[in-house]
């Protein structure tokens, strides 16, 4: 099933053009408009001219003020920084800390053990569909990414795989991609994100962590993002109910979304 297309990029991981999606046959998104990735604070645009080339306008940085703070984003030339904090009213939430969460064994081992991880970030991600400030995150996201003086458009957090991984399914489903595409661009990351990962995995087993603790963190999974689908339908019925009542997108958005990103082939 065809996923995103990888950017080759040295300085900055998990980076793909959502362009080439199949949303049923003979459409498509539409290349070089919407590009997911993890953080750019250590892009190098003099090695990485591929990123240069992509042209984009803006820049949507999903992450919290103290992961901006820390790891400031070095933007392509030409691109203005839009802040957009999904996690803003709760800057603690596993997402935000993912080092953190691999940097004390003992402590990870009685926080985390016994499937507490995975259930840690199954609950993010509902939190990530039903908390007011991610609600209002993420349509400006989805705002930003109708503005056709935006495009293209370059939106990330820190891995590019858990609140960016929610925009890339959100943004799927609202120009008409099936819950299995959605489901095999939301999964095809993980290589990229465990071989990015690697150094503080490894510190982490060598400490003596447990390995499931070190997967449910690093990876996604299919149950994570089946919780923020369940809660989206739960709450609001489905997609329609979601963008009108819970993201409160108004219908030209949505509609100018689609005929701009969405291409015949």
């Amino acid at each position: 099933m065809q996923t995103a297309r990888p950017v080759p990029a040295a300085t900055v991981i998990n980076m793909r053009d959502l362009g080439g999606i199949s949303l049923g046959p003979d459409r498509r998104v539409r290349p070089g408009a919407v590009v997911r990735s993890g953080q750019l604070s250590e892009l190098d645009t003099v090695h990485d001219p591929a990123v240069t080339a992509l042209g984009i306008r803006t820049v949507v940085d999903l992450r919290t003020a103290d992961e901006r703070t820390a790891a400031p984003d070095r933007l392509p030339p030409g691109a203005r920084l839009f802040v957009a904090d999904v996690l803003g009213d709760k800057p603690g939430v596993a997402p935000a800390r993912l080092r953190a969460l691999l940097a004390d064994r003992v402590a990870a081992d009685e926080l985390l053990g016994g499937g507490k991880a995975e259930e840690l970030f199954a609950q993010t991600y509902r939190q990530m569909v039903l908390s007011p400030g991610a609600s209002a995150a993420y349509r400006a996201f989805v705002e930003t990414a109708a503005d056709d003086g935006a495009r293209p458009v370059l939106f990330h957090c820190t891995a590019g795989k858990d609140r960016t991984g929610w925009a890339t399914a959100l943004l799927l489903l609202l120009v008409g991609a099936s819950r299995e595409v959605v489901r095999a661009e939301f999964l095809a990351v993980n290589p990229v994100v465990r071989t990015a990962f690697r150094p503080y995995v490894q510190g982490f087993l060598d400490a003596g962590g447990d390995p499931e603790i070190a997967a449910a963190i690093i990876e996604v999974r299919p149950r994570y993002l089946d919780v923020a689908l369940d809660a989206m339908d739960e709450r609001w019925g489905g997609l329609d109910g979601y963008v009108r009542n819970g993201l409160r997108i108004p219908e030209p958005v949505v509609e100018r979304l689609r005929s701009r990103l969405v291409v015949s082939t």
